[in-house]
């Protein structure tokens, strides 16, 4: 068959299902030069020839860095009890330490600190101390990607979670609600919410045409208890007779992947079948009552938004900043922003390490759902940068330098992985966003408090 565009998408009424990565494809789109002034003029693929992808995940209340930090440096370094959960993905990560963030400090200030590390983890910058309307941070890295390498994608960028955003109220000690609750911003004075509701993501993914169409399209799929997928097999089938067999399968595995997820969305296990004897299931939709369904569901959904290439930047919070959320899942039966203080009480910190290795357990669930998607001669995971951190240190101190922070990933082979980097004292986190935007050839003079560039 003749070469397919990598814009190619099933479409059905009010649907259109992004295709993944096949090898009929066209190359990827070349590099085209931004209208900005921070010029796109580095490659947006990796060595792969994949298109090159970032996350950044954020857990709140800093992290057990007893259980976290290796002792040894480079590659011959050993996981401790919290990042046993992703030992798999050992070769593929890169732990940083030393890395502060300074604007998530006082600064003459007083209280706030959880605030603070949320709105300062991704710009940089020290937010305005205030609980009215007069808000005032900085541009955040992912909406500099998104400003610069958001033409190539449906989506410039996607800002998700499992708790709303707030743009109002006064949430920790004098600070906004808007600081604790959101860390992407367009601009010094507008965060950007997130999506928490994994129905909505997954409409946004693959609803397509008029207001009228869509409509259309829904009320026949709740009528008839249909899938998103049923309005596109036709399509489907005609593509797949000129596919080859690696194609095939790899498209076999990707509608298998985007109809659990709908399954999953609709909160059914089974959708109706006209010619069957299977019982007429209710389509319940809206946000999963269990946290770890909601969470693993709206990973799920960031996993099909790069394997389409929906969007090349994604940002997703755990819980908005200071949660005290329990995890009697997991024994840890005392909240966790209480347990976090733990005044070096053995059972408190026993109870921060049980939720810090949960909240690695569900990291782990990501990252082996990115690497089992093939890329090349690589995966998904490997054609990405996935940043998972907290801008606080240890959340008994609420200090902000020797920051837990972790890379997945390698961004198509921009860099080494498989090693434990120590940093020198006040290195800025800022100077590794610089590092990531360079590798994705987005040339900053600075960026927030940064003063160089890491070498990773």
């Amino acid at each position: 068959m003749s070469q397919l565009s990598r814009r190619s998408v099933l479409r059905g009424l009010g649907t259109a299902v992004a295709l993944p990565a096949l090898e009929a494809m066209a190359a990827p789109i070349a590099p085209v030069m931004s209208s900005s002034n921070a010029a796109a003029n580095g490659p947006i693929s990796g060595a792969t020839g994949a298109p090159k992808r970032m996350a950044f995940l954020y857990v709140p209340n800093g992290m057990h860095m007893q259980e976290w930090t290796p002792e040894k440096e480079g590659s011959d370094f050993e996981l401790k009890n919290i990042l046993k959960p992703v030992e798999k993905f050992k070769s593929k990560m890169n732990l940083l330490s030393g890395l502060t963030l300074n604007g998530a400090r006082a600064l003459g200030d007083g209280g706030g600190d959880h605030a603070r590390s949320v709105a300062a983890y991704l710009t940089g910058a020290h937010p305005k101390k205030t609980d009215g309307k007069d808000i005032k941070n900085g541009v955040s890295i992912d909406q500099v990607f998104a400003d610069e390498l958001g033409f190539a994608t449906r989506f410039a960028s996607l800002e998700l979670g499992t708790e709303a955003s707030s743009q109002s109220g006064r949430c920790d000690s004098g600070y906004s609600c808007a600081y604790s609750s959101n860390m992407s911003w367009r601009n010094s004075e507008t965060p950007v919410a997130k999506e928490v509701n994994p129905k909505a993501l997954f409409d946004r993914l693959f609803g397509k045409g008029s207001i009228k169409e869509k409509g259309e399209a829904k009320l026949k799929r709740d009528k008839y208890k249909k899938s998103i997928l049923d309005f596109v097999m036709e399509d489907a089938e005609k593509l797949k007779k000129g596919l080859g067999v690696n194609d095939n399968r790899k498209l076999d595995e990707y509608l298998y992947a985007v109809r659990q997820a709908e399954k999953q969305v609709v909160g059914v296990d089974k959708l109706y079948i006209p010619e069957s004897d299977v019982e007429d299931y209710p389509r319940p939709a809206g946000v999963p009552s269990e946290y770890e369904s909601h969470v693993k569901l709206m990973l799920d959904l960031m996993v099909l938004a790069f394997q389409t290439d929906s969007t090349r930047m994604q940002t997703f919070m755990f819980t908005n900043a200071g949660s005290n959320r329990n995890y009697k899942q997991v024994g840890a039966n005392m909240g966790h922003h209480d347990s976090s203080h733990h005044g070096k009480s053995k059972k408190k910190q026993e109870n921060i390490e049980k939720i810090n290795t949960y909240h690695a357990t569900l990291l782990s669930h990501f990252l082996a759902k990115l690497d089992a998607v093939k890329e090349g001669d690589g995966t998904l995971l490997d054609n990405s940068v996935i940043m998972y951190g907290s801008g606080i240190g240890d959340g008994n101190r609420h200090n902000h330098d020797n920051l837990p922070i972790a890379l997945f990933g390698s961004g198509g082979k921009s860099f080494e992985t498989g090693r434990h980097l120590r940093f020198s004292q006040e290195t800025p986190l800022t100077n590794l966003y610089m590092t990531l935007l360079d590798q994705v050839g987005i040339e900053l003079k600075s960026f927030g408090d940064s003063n160089g560039k890491l070498k990773i």
